[in-house]
């Protein structure tokens, strides 16, 4: 790899963009797609010095999918290696679902961050060395800029702390949103982020309920309906069939496992009392 090349892929790297190194098995050659302009015919023909278009459409499914590949284009030999950026889960919310989510989050490879303002409940004791940020979501989502690599997962049933995060995270390109809270509460959600500016086709990217229909209950099962979600989304796969409450259970107990303090608004332990005050 050349010194430039070497740079060219850092600085993609470094804007958290995601690229593709593919390199031609017999005499060395490189490309960085797609940053690398395809090849053109020449006038007489012959291909041009750029990339061919195949080994670009392999380098884009090899992005896509996450997975190196060696592919045969135009009569000669090619591996194709993605430098995607870390997949990232922001957890709002350091509820009783978050400490189910979070373990599981870490063992599929994402780096999971939790944000909640009420200290008492964003405690390293309770989620132990994840990254936790003790500021509004408004703020600690603008700082974090959700990209195509990133879930956004929603728990604390409070509108102060919700709404922000949504609304932040319905104006990025990450791969999925969602919200806990029943069908009721999504409807009242989605006349907030209305007067937000977000029309219905922005809405409808909210997975909410969230999570794949299992049936869940317990605060775990709950969280496993999220994570298996994410992953469907991620992967493309069928997601179900509806769901009949949030993360698959009855409302009223998935709201119950997910909200009892900490994370229900309304003079719960470390709760905000409004935007304009200091969090807890």
């Amino acid at each position: 790899m050349t010194p430039e090349l070497l740079a060219r892929l850092r600085e993609a790297q470094a804007a958290k963009r995601p690229v593709a190194l593919a390199t031609r098995l017999t005499d060395g050659a490189q490309f960085l797609l797609p940053d690398d302009p395809a090849s053109d015919a020449r006038p007489d023909g012959a291909p041009g010095n750029g990339a061919p278009a195949a080994l670009l459409a392999a380098a884009r499914a090899a992005i896509d999918e996450d997975a190196a590949r060696n592919v045969e284009v135009e009569g000669a030999a090619w591996f194709i290696h993605p430098h995607n950026p870390p997949l990232r889960l922001l957890v709002v919310g350091a509820v009783h679902i978050a400490q189910a989510l979070v373990p599981m989050a870490l063992q599929l490879g994402f780096a999971v961050t939790v944000i909640d303002p009420r200290r008492a409940f964003a405690t390293e004791e309770r989620f132990g060395r994840v990254t936790m940020i003790q500021e509004w979501p408004d703020d600690a989502m603008a700082a974090l800029s959700p990209d195509s690599r990133t879930a956004v997962v929603t728990l604390t049933h409070d509108p102060k702390l919700d709404d922000p995060a949504l609304d932040l995270a319905l104006r990025s390109a990450a791969f999925y949103i969602g919200a806990l809270g029943s069908r009721r509460t999504a409807e009242k959600r989605r006349g907030r982020l209305r007067e937000l500016g977000h029309d219905d086709e922005s809405m409808a990217r909210i997975r909410g309920p969230v999570g794949l229909n299992i049936a869940a209950v317990t605060a775990p099962e709950i969280a496993l309906s999220i994570i298996a979600e994410i992953v469907a989304v991620r992967r493309g796969a069928a997601l179900g069939q509806p769901k009949t409450g949030p993360g698959g259970a009855g409302a009223a107990k998935a709201e119950a496992a997910g909200g009892a303090a900490p994370g229900r608004p309304g003079g719960a332990a470390g709760q905000p009392a409004d935007r304009a005050g200091a969090p807890a």
